[in-house]
């Protein structure tokens, strides 16, 4: 599977904890193009899953999305993004600069993502917010399609293996 993506577009990544995106993020984009929520967490408090630094680690995330779509650069969005308040936040700010959107759902099977995250190292999120996520997610793919999005690509585990992303 070919994903193209404009050169100067906002993608966001969306699947619950444990679904692979910063592996996929780290795969196919720089660093520097990859704005993680996590990563974001960690440099306010040393720890990526201190959740009492997601509004902080939220506000630099939008702020540096802003300026990177302003900038005319690919800018990555690496957050579990499952519910659509955030989505339609990020697909606003794409729309404010004239950029294109495009949505990259990692929806492998629940129980892999739970296994994923029950074998991480220093940040197991709950096994209840990993399935509060993927009702989220459930939820969102009906409505995915109609959030401003100009591309939406759903993967399942074998397509995040075998997708190639492409460059126009």
């Amino acid at each position: 599977m070919i994903i193209t993506l404009p050169s100067f577009s906002l993608v966001v990544l969306v699947g619950i904890s444990g679904s692979g995106k910063s592996s996929f993020a780290a795969r196919w984009f720089s660093p520097t193009e990859v704005i993680s929520s996590d990563r974001l967490r960690a440099m306010i408090t040393d720890d990526e899953a201190n959740q009492s630094s997601s509004s902080a680690a939220f506000d630099i995330l939008h702020r540096l999305a802003n300026y990177r779509l302003g900038h005319g650069r690919l800018t990555v969005i690496d957050a579990t993004s499952t519910r659509k308040p955030a989505r339609l936040e990020l697909t606003r700010l794409a729309q404010s600069h004239n950029r294109p959107a495009v949505a990259l759902v990692l929806n492998p099977p629940l129980e892999v993502c739970l296994s994923r995250n029950s074998q991480r190292s220093g940040r197991v999120t709950p096994e209840e917010v990993v399935k509060r996520q993927s009702q989220q997610l459930i939820k969102s793919l009906e409505t995915i399609e109609t959030e401003g999005f100009s591309q939406v690509h759903v993967l399942n585990a074998q397509e995040i293996d075998l997708a190639k992303i492409e460059r126009i």
